[in-house]
């Protein structure tokens, strides 16, 4: 499951809506909204995101998570390290090959150190 699709599926459920319902008003079919909500689609494009954002009602800060997960949430990444380093290279294959032998601890604290370590750059 991406980080959108659990941020949607999180709120719909909270309010009490169905896949059913929530399909219907945003024009689109419940398996596609089913397979959204699993993570076996690709993120919305702006459109679709900003339909979600007011069908769902929510403002500001919410509104603004739900637009940053939906770009942070691509299933299928690829990685092209062509021109990088070989330690690039390396990096993005181990990464490839184990996350998913990492704890929901260990992937919290790799993304935060990565996140810092790119805020320092745009610094």
């Amino acid at each position: 499951m991406t980080p959108f699709a659990a941020k949607i599926r999180q709120i719909r459920k909270a309010r009490g809506i169905s896949q059913k319902e929530m399909a219907a008003a945003l024009g689109v079919s419940p398996a596609y909204l089913s397979a959204l909500e699993h993570g076996h689609r690709s993120p919305p494009n702006w459109s679709m995101v900003q339909k979600i954002i007011g069908f769902l009602n929510v403002i500001w800060d919410e509104a603004d998570e739900l637009q940053r997960l939906a770009k942070l949430s691509n299933p299928r990444v690829v990685i092209d390290t062509a021109g990088l380093s070989p330690r690039a290279t390396e990096l993005a294959n181990l990464l490839a090959q184990r996350i998913g032998d990492l704890s929901e601890e260990d992937l919290a604290r790799l993304s935060e150190t990565v996140g810092k370590m790119l805020e320092r750059k745009t610094e």
